[in-house]
């Protein structure tokens, strides 16, 4: 008697035809008593693929995973390729020819299905041998990570079900389900001080297995197919474990995220199978307590140089009291300027450098002050505190320090006698000087070693190809600082380069940070990678804004005060934003979008004149143009608030229209003092509208958006918006500041319907980016042609 179905136990009618009189048959069953059980057993098998449409020359051998499915019924076993409905049982002791239940299989083999396993019959393309008794394979268009996640997710399920599954011992992917334990284990580098390896993997029945090479070939290739994002997204994956174990080792997706941040931010990259551990600075400790967020309690295990780990710790955990006032300082300090202290301590404890970005007016300078005067209190002022400042804001840090610490002995490098006051430098407590003179005096300033190295409105190196950039990298400093109310103003990449002169590599450099956070955020919107920036950088931002800690502070009102054109001002307007528009279009065209930048700001700069003043454009078209109705609406709204006592701030970015204002407020009898570039003496004229000689300061966005103190205006004007919502939101806080006792009311003047008010709402969209990075809400893209167009746009009806 021969048994078909690949040698499974059950005889077909044809075949026990011949036993059929000697045996005493019972009448044939029109359903089987028991619905039958489906069996499954896995295996690997050599198949032959054909690749080429037929050509024999295109087939190719592979060894696939496949399915031989049977049904389980009393008495008897039935391949499901079994083309017999009936057969013969001897089960409860007496022949009897059964029927089988259709239904009930093909039910199953809907599920198998569901679960990605192909029929073989529906396969032309696919020589199996014909003694494999296989159904179907696995997946027919899968990787190991499909036929590993079919061992995990739909084997677990067949079993609950009553399904008997079997696995071949040879099966090739097998997944290890038990929970394993992970281990980290940090080592001192022994080539260089404070570098540390760290070696990262799992042990499986007291065997360890490093992952890492696995790990960073995968990194190695997902970065040379730009899809970095899809592994950090991607489901569970299935590592192979080393030659001799048919097995992987399935990491979960929260797992996963979380593991190929760290590595993304550790690992410099190339590297693959041959890398057996990633090589770090200290000053990158804090990422390593990331780990722990992918691993629940006791599950993975720190060996090595745990105190390096225990920096990270710090460095992630800001500290929770506030410091004492230091001894010698002449002020006291605000319980938020004592907790900025306690932060600034902690940045030099933990080694580290940090971003003190405090919102304008919140006492910056102060605190860091209060912080010079701490480390000389305790002796480490061993060699002397450098501040690079702007220029103007120089003698601002060296009142500052008179007036608050007068002991500590300050040396001021600028002016043609600043070589003279050389000599002083080593014994100083803090040296004074500004970016222009560090990048002219930068081979002096790199020989001298500093204890602290502050650079203030730190935005002034957000190029990193600027020549102010690389003199601050040439400064040998213990400990460094930025002082911005600004860290970001326009893309991430000005956040990378604080962060490369602060800590660098922590960030990684400029192409991997471009790649893994900058495009995906600005350009993408990509919300996962917005978070993972924002918690990698926060341990070294230290952000208040003053509504948060400034309860005593009076409220700010803004106001948009739109003005509208008419007559032959808005004829101009529409005449140079036709023609501008055009030859905008004609320059992307020719040149790109890139490259048309310098055309695209040249036009966009006669619009914004024409919204301010006619006056400004120099074009034969607008000479006889004599409407401006900004002009007359500022003049309105300046007699209104002089009425009514108010004392205010216009500022402008546009110089020339500053001295048109001058002008009409002197037709007008009214006293002003001005501040732009060009003002010599500028602490004479701060003090002088401080002391009231002039009820209006006419002020440029460039020169007096910082290191000014106005509290005695309580009324600020902007006549024009400029792209930075943050050089805007400075001058601002030029009045609005600690000091100030009266409400401060902020006007924004614009055209409606113009480049101006699309402008402002760029300025929306920038101010979201840095209010996202620093933890304060999502985040926007950049600057696109569609952009462009919204703001050549016909001036609104």
């Amino acid at each position: 008697m021969t048994l078909r179905g690949g040698g499974y136990g059950a005889a077909s009618v044809a075949d026990l035809a011949d036993v059929s009189e000697a045996v005493p048959l019972r009448e044939v069953a029109s359903a089987a008593r028991e619905a039958p059980v489906p069996c499954i057993r896995l295996f690997t098998e050599r198949v032959l693929v054909d690749r080429g449409w037929g050509r024999d020359s295109d087939y190719e051998e592979i060894e696939a995973p496949l399915i031989a499915l049977s049904f389980r019924y009393p008495g008897a076993r039935l391949r499901s390729s079994d083309p017999e409905p009936r057969f013969f049982t001897s089960a409860g002791g007496a022949m009897a020819l059964m029927e089988r239940d259709r239904a009930a299989e093909a039910h199953a083999q809907r599920l198998l299905e569901s679960f990605g396993a192909t029929p073989l019959d529906c396969l032309d393309d696919y020589g199996i041998a014909p003694d494999v008794a296989a159904d179907y394979v696995v997946r027919v268009d899968g990787d190991a990570h499909a036929y590993c996640a079919f061992s995990t997710y739909a084997l677990p399920r067949l079993r609950a079900l009553g399904w008997q599954v079997e696995v071949d011992d040879r099966y090739r992917y097998q997944v290890v389900e038990e929970d394993v334990p992970w281990y980290a284990s940090v080592e001192a580098s022994e080539e260089e001080p404070d570098w540390f390896n760290l070696e990262l993997g799992v042990e499986i029945d007291g065997r360890r297995i490093n992952l890492l090479p696995i790990l960073l070939d995968l990194l190695d290739n997902a970065r040379g197919q730009k899809t970095l994002g899809a592994l950090e997204r991607a489901s569970t994956r299935f590592f192979a474990l080393p030659v001799g174990d048919t097995r992987y080792l399935p990491v979960a997706p929260d797992r996963m995220k979380v593991l190929v941040r760290v590595l993304v931010e550790l690992y410099e990259g190339e590297g693959g199978r041959g890398t057996h551990h990633i090589a770090f600075p200290g000053r990158q400790a804090s990422v390593l307590e990331q780990l722990d967020l992918a691993f629940a309690e006791d599950e993975l295990a720190w060996e090595g140089e745990t105190e390096v780990r225990q920096r990270g710790r710090r460095i992630a955990k800001a500290p929770t009291t506030s410091a004492d006032r230091p001894k010698g300082l002449q002020a006291t300090l605000r319980p938020y300027q004592e907790e900025g202290l306690a932060w600034l301590q902690h940045m030099r404890a933990c080694g580290v450098g940090g971003v003190l970005a405090d919102d304008m007016g919140l006492g910056k300078t102060l605190q860091t002050i209060a912080h010079f005067v701490t480390e000389k209190s305790h002796g480490r002022l061993v060699h002397p505190a450098l501040v690079v400042a702007p220029t103007s804001l120089v003698f601002n840090w060296e009142r500052e320090i008179r007036k608050f610490a007068p002991h500590l002995d300050v040396v001021v490098l600028q002016g043609p006698s600043r070589h003279d006051r050389w000599t002083r430098v080593p014994r100083a407590d803090v040296v004074l000087t500004s970016y222009p003179l560090l990048v002219r005096d930068e081979e002096r300033f790199s020989g001298q070693p500093f204890q602290v190295l502050v650079l203030d409105e730190a935005q002034n190196i957000k190029n990193v190809r600027s020549q102010a950039h690389k003199a601050v990298r040439t400064i040998d400093a213990e400990h460094k600082l930025c002082l911005t109310g600004t860290p970001l103003e326009n893309n991430l990449g000005e956040l990378w380069a604080l962060f490369d002169f602060l800590n660098p590599g922590l960030l990684g450099d400029e192409r991997r940070f471009r790649a893994w956070y900058r495009h995906p955020i600005e350009r993408s919107g990509d919300e996962e990678r917005l978070v993972a920036l924002q918690q990698l950088v926060a341990p070294y931002i230290l952000r208040r804004i003053k509504r948060d800690v400034a309860k005593d502070l009076p409220p700010k009102t803004e106001l948009m005060r739109p003005v509208e054109l008419t007559g032959k001002q808005r004829e101009l307007y529409e005449s140079i934003r036709v023609a501008a528009h055009a030859q905008v279009r004609q320059a992307i065209k020719k040149k790109g979008f890139v490259a048309s930048t310098v055309s695209i700001l040249d036009a966009l700069m006669k619009l914004r004149q024409v919204c301010c003043d006619p006056r400004l454009v120099r074009m034969d078209a607008a000479r006889f143009v004599r409407e401006s109705a900004k002009y007359q609406f500022l003049f309105e709204l300046l007699e209104e608030q002089l009425a009514g006592g108010h004392r205010v701030l216009v500022f402008s970015q546009f110089t020339s229209m500053l001295a048109l204002v001058a002008r009409g407020l002197s037709e007008r009898s009214i006293g002003y003092v001005a501040l732009t570039g060009s003002t010599q003496r500028r602490h004479e004229v701060v003090d002088a509208f401080e002391g009231g000689a002039a009820d209006v300061f006419l002020i440029s966005l460039k020169a007096g958006g910082t290191g000014l103190t106005l509290t005695s205006a309580d009324t600020v004007i902007h006549y024009d918006p400029w792209w930075n919502p943050a050089a805007q939101a400075q001058a601002t806080d030029r009045a609005y500041r600690i000091g100030q006792t009266k409400p401060v009311f902020v006007h924004n003047l614009f055209v409606a319907g113009s480049v101006e008010e699309r402008m402002l709402r760029l300025q929306q969209r920038k101010q979201k980016l840095a209010s996202a990075v620093l933890g304060q809400g999502p985040g926007p893209g950049t600057l696109t042609e569609d952009d462009v167009d919204a703001l050549f746009a016909p001036l609104d009806d």
